[in-house]
């Protein structure tokens, strides 16, 4: 299993909207990068990944599942472009912030403290424990 981060603006797609796509989950749709996309089309059915707030917010607000491979966005036609489903898990019972992780000198090295900008990314497992430990999730 692999484990990533989701960034959202909660404006546009929020944690508690992907709560409410359900079991089914939600296309991760509208990356318009390429190594965020070239993250998706790594994942796997069941890899997890850290639902975060981008913008005013900046934390991890709840866990998601990789629901579905890969695929065409249906946002665009351009052939470019695909994405991952994902489904909401659990929310993180103490949101992580940003601050919260650039304090933490177990996540000095984890991508979301050194490139805030990328939409979709790789997150250790190392570092995967550490912020759950953080927002005091357990599996």
């Amino acid at each position: 299993m692999a484990y990533w981060l989701f960034k959202s603006e909660p404006g546009a797609w929020s944690w508690e909207d992907q709560v409410a796509k359900g079991a089914e989950g939600e296309e991760w749709n509208g990356v318009r990068n390429y190594q965020a996309r070239n993250n998706m089309r790594a994942m796997k059915i069941g890899d997890l990944g850290f639902f975060y707030h981008s913008v005013d917010e900046k934390r991890v607000v709840g866990i998601v599942e990789v629901s579905a491979l890969s695929a065409p966005d249906s946002t665009t036609d351009d052939p470019r472009w695909d994405c991952v489903h994902v489904r909401a898990v659990a929310p993180m019972p103490q949101p992580v912030t940003l601050e919260m992780c650039k304090a933490e000198p177990r996540l000095k090295d984890m991508i979301l403290v050194n490139n805030t900008r990328l939409s979709v990314q790789p997150v250790t497992e190392a570092e995967w424990k550490v912020v759950c430990e953080l927002g005091g999730y357990r599996a």
